[in-house]
């Protein structure tokens, strides 16, 4: 037994998938081709992509914030959980990344269940919110620029139902966040949401090792 999390090699990392994940032929498709791409490490892992889709299954998810598309393996995944009556709010500022999402969207048959908006994130938050939106969304996923996190958590968090849940991406940064050594505007941007979520009574949460860190937040 361990008091704490067990480290992963390689050999148990590959141990975990080859018992654990069950990913469509369109995700693994999507996920090969997005590892050719110059910036393929903008794209979650494939246990993380599964963690959240059981999530939308365990909290009945039906209307879903997406902050950070790229390729379209997060929406996918989300999509694939929600049911049929289900929808997510895509944003995203990158036409040529998210082209690639539309051409996995339509094999995985749910592109009508994504709306997508190409404009920065926080104006569409905002006119979500002015369009009435405000306390509707059953959970919201953050993976975009690191420096606007805190932005994307408050507005995420307004949108959300009360219950609802907030999925936050990269809040471990490669180790980063530990490491005094690393002052740059990205590592410091999630040091301070990780100490500002960890005291906010707006929420009860979790941040869990998983891939590069995830931090659960249900709004209260």
């Amino acid at each position: 037994m361990t008091i704490k999390s067990i480290s992963v090699t390689d050999a148990l990392y590959h141990y975990i998938l080859s018992t654990s994940l069950r990913e469509p032929e369109v995700l693994q498709q999507l996920r090969e081709e997005t590892a050719l791409h110059t910036h393929s490490m903008m794209q979650i892992a494939p246990e993380q992509g599964q963690f959240m889709a059981l999530l939308v299954e365990l909290i009945g998810a039906k209307k879903i914030l997406e902050i950070g598309v790229f390729t379209g393996y997060s929406s996918t995944w989300l999509a694939l959980a929600l049911p049929k009556d289900g929808r997510i709010t895509a944003c995203d500022i990158n036409e040529e990344f998210t082209d690639v999402a539309r051409r996995y969207w339509a094999r995985a048959g749910v592109t009508d269940k994504i709306d997508l908006r190409l404009a920065p994130a926080l104006e569409t938050l905002n006119s979500l919110a002015a369009a009435g939106h405000a306390g509707s969304y059953d959970m919201a996923f953050i993976d975009a620029d690191k420096t606007n996190y805190d932005g994307y958590y408050e507005q995420s968090l307004m949108l959300l139902r009360t219950g609802g849940l907030l999925v936050i991406d990269n809040v471990l940064w490669n180790g980063q966040v530990a490491d005094p050594n690393f002052t740059d505007a990205d590592t410091a941007a999630i040091r301070r949401l990780n100490a500002k979520i960890h005291a906010d009574p707006r929420v009860s949460i979790s941040l869990l090792p998983i891939a590069d860190g995830l931090t659960l937040a249900v709004k209260r």
